[in-house]
């Protein structure tokens, strides 16, 4: 039996936001690089493909309840990947609120420390707070948000194939040491970025970074299709998951991908207990934290319901939401989950929130080891994902839970490795090498530009840049 990849998320302390109210857990442990270099050497342990990292670009006021994402993703899982050997990073950048330059340059770094195990996960950004952060006067509108995610990834991943696998020459005689026409410009000039290129550094051992997409919305949906290796995604159902699952991978097709170059891996909360009654009492524990009546205005607005038309043990028909999915600061993907959850059957906001692990839309499995390893296995089986990304309810019991108890049982199951199978996270996830790029205009070795042209050196002066 193929088995199938695994990430575990490092949000701290947990994906029930207020778990730090529990007695056992430590309020700061989410700015600890202890806490984090321990969890990720249990990780390894574990064979878990790669750890993962959600982030945003500003403080949000749920501050007043619960930690934010804390330390930037990029410094703190390249602390992670100093001290292992085959744990994959998958850090969080925004597109919007970063150049696609200086991304690309910095996760090719990463790609070149880990010697193939980093990978970026693409957000475009749905907190209009970080606008005043970086000199906007306004969060740009979701469709604008994707357009710009669009020709980013153009231009990133156009920048990581600017230089040829065959660039080296070295010849120590000759003091020769690259072939310059195998270094090109990418002489890019859109709607949102002009970048000349090419990156300073050669492509590292995966080619370059692996790159994650997350996003239920048409503008999402292409951006997935067009550029993702694996998209993070979230249901409520299997069939809304498999039919995503299908529809990525249509999309892939589309763009004259195969549709087995994108993977995805589907959300999933995870309460693991010793017992199911263990689990269960662990679950009315992190309820009990909830901020029941903000969580469910929240919730009742973003399903398009008037605010306080509903309590948390209200009754929600399908009958009670609108037609269209309303534009909130609630992603696509979870009003979709949430919604089939309602199809149904009627939902209190209360079940709903607590379904939903704390109002992320991500499902919740509670359990035993072996219920856990039985709904995964369920649902991989179902064709609903390639894998998972695994969501610690309580990060400082349900990391190591699942590492420990419920891993060992998917092993035994066939449906995951004991060892690593491959050294670069690309290899891992059973995805492509990028394909060599074709040769477009060289670079002076001090990058000499006149215009928007490249003053080349080399059997290959002349010829113009190519688009990706």
């Amino acid at each position: 039996m193929t088995g199938f990849h695994l990430t575990i998320s490092l949000m701290t302390p947990g994906h029930f936001r207020q778990a730090w109210r529990l007695p056992h857990v430590d309020p700061l442990a989410y700015l600890d690089i202890d806490h984090f270099q321990r969890l990720a050497r249990i990780a390894e342990a574990a064979t878990i493909d790669a750890v993962f990292l959600g982030d945003g670009p500003a403080l949000r006021g749920e501050i007043a309840e619960a930690p934010g994402t804390g330390l930037d993703p990029a410094v703190l899982l390249g602390t992670l990947a100093a001290v292992t050997e085959n744990l994959g990073i998958v850090a969080t950048a925004s597109t919007t609120y970063n150049s696609p330059y200086n991304l690309a340059r910095r996760f090719q770094a990463l790609d070149h420390v880990t010697k193939g195990r980093a990978a970026v996960n693409i957000v475009t950004t749905g907190t209009p707070a970080a606008a005043a952060n970086f000199g906007l006067p306004a969060h740009p509108d979701k469709e604008s948000r994707y357009r710009r995610a669009s020709e980013f990834l153009e231009v990133a991943t156009r920048l990581w194939d600017s230089w040829q696998p065959d660039w080296l020459i070295a010849d120590k005689q000759s003091g020769r040491y690259a072939d310059t026409a195998k270094i090109a410009s990418i002489d890019h000039v859109g709607e949102f970025f002009s970048v000349a290129g090419p990156l300073p550094v050669a492509p590292g051992p995966q080619g370059r970074p692996v790159i994650v997409q997350a996003g239920g919305s048409e503008g999402g949906l292409r951006l997935a299709g067009q550029y993702a290796d694996v998209v993070f995604t979230v249901a409520q159902t299997k069939d809304k998951a498999t039919a995503f699952r299908d529809e990525i991978r249509r999309r892939a097709t589309a763009d004259g991908r195969h549709p087995d170059d994108v993977k995805v891996s589907l959300g999933v909360v995870v309460l693991v207990g010793a017992t199911a009654d263990e689990a269960a009492r662990r679950a009315d524990e992190l309820y009990a934290t909830l901020p029941i009546d903000r969580l469910t205005n929240e919730l009742v607005a973003n399903l398009g319901l008037p605010p306080g038309s509903f309590g948390p043990d209200d009754p929600i028909s399908i009958h009670d939401l609108p037609d269209a999915i309303p534009g909130t600061a609630f992603s696509t993907g979870f009003s979709v989950s949430t919604r089939a959850l309602i199809a149904q059957s009627p939902r209190t906001p209360r079940q709903l929130v607590q379904s939903g692990a704390g109002g992320s839309g991500h499902r919740l499995v509670v359990g035993s080891p072996e219920q856990v390893a039985d709904d995964l296995q369920s649902w991989f089986e179902a064709g609903t994902a390639d894998g998972f990304t695994i969501m610690p309810a309580d990060t400082s019991v349900d990391f190591e839970n699942f590492a420990t108890l419920v891993v060992p049982i998917l092993q035994e199951r066939g449906l995951f490795h004991r060892t690593y199978p491959a050294r670069t996270l690309r290899e891992r996830f059973g995805l492509p090498f990028p394909q060599s790029p074709a040769p477009h205009a060289p670079c002076s070795p001090a990058g000499t530009r006149i215009g928007r042209s490249t003053v080349a050196i080399g059997p290959s002066a002349g010829r113009s840049a190519s688009r990706r």
